[in-house]
């Protein structure tokens, strides 16, 4: 078990101590978070683990009933597993209306920028509720990254993908924490942690039970199938 193992030297993200109850229920327990500028982080575990409580806490949406949050100046972008945009108007004028509502300083330069970054360019006129899953998914993380914000929180962003989507918008992604954007990412794929996070935690019943890269998650070196060690390591921490 190595939970909090890392220290938060240049975070431009940091949680401590988080913690949130749901009547009785310790939906997390005092839960210690940073993310670096240009990192990946996937948080993962099984359902019920607090992991879209977790994101919704650090992104403001939803109070916490004990810690402290530290946020960065530039803002941050969160983007949620339901859809936020709007299906009759086009991805430009999605992107135009959010970059409004963020009150980003030059919106036409802005929305420019983004629809070529997200390669979306030859979809921009066309209506949100024609376009596929993975295109829909790809405006929705657009319109969190509007305001260039230093930070962006993406609660299951790949869910429902197939594989081709799903490559699409991690490189979409990848290429974003390679301009020094922070992502931290809720994933039930493990494999899709492993793959894409330069580190991970595990959540488990509100509580952390690891923080560190992939490959030292116990077990994760000798064993092909992520999943399954992800499954035992469970098992030994006693969830």
């Amino acid at each position: 078990m190595c939970a909090a193992s890392h220290v938060a030297a240049d975070a431009v993200l940091q949680a401590r101590g988080v913690r949130k109850l749901f009547g009785e229920r310790h939906a997390l327990r005092a839960i210690d978070v940073h993310v670096d500028a240009g990192e990946v982080l996937a948080v993962i575990g099984p359902n019920g683990a607090g992991k879209t409580t977790l994101l919704e806490i650090l992104s403001g949406a939803q109070r916490m009933d004990g810690g402290e949050v530290d946020r960065p100046a530039r803002g941050v972008g969160w983007v949620p597993q339901q859809l936020s945009i709007h299906g009759r108007l086009t991805v430009e004028e999605n992107l135009r209306l959010f970059a409004r509502l963020e009150r980003v300083a030059d919106i036409e330069r802005s929305v420019a920028a983004m629809l070529d970054d997200a390669g979306l360019r030859e979809r921009a006129g066309d209506l949100v509720e024609r376009l596929s899953g993975g295109y829909r998914q790809r405006v929705n993380v657009a319109v969190g990254l509007l305001g260039d914000p230093a930070v962006v929180l993406l609660d299951e962003p790949s869910a429902s993908l197939d594989p081709r989507q799903r490559e699409r918008l991690w490189s979409f992604l990848e290429r974003r924490a390679a301009a020094g954007t922070a992502l931290l990412v809720t994933t039930h794929d493990v494999a899709e942690a492993w793959r894409h996070a330069d580190r991970v935690i595990v959540l488990a019943d509100g509580e952390a039970l690891f923080d560190g890269p992939p490959a030292e998650l116990p077990r994760a070196g000798d064993e092909a199938d992520f999943e399954a060690a992800l499954v035992r390591f469970l098992e030994e921490q006693g969830h």
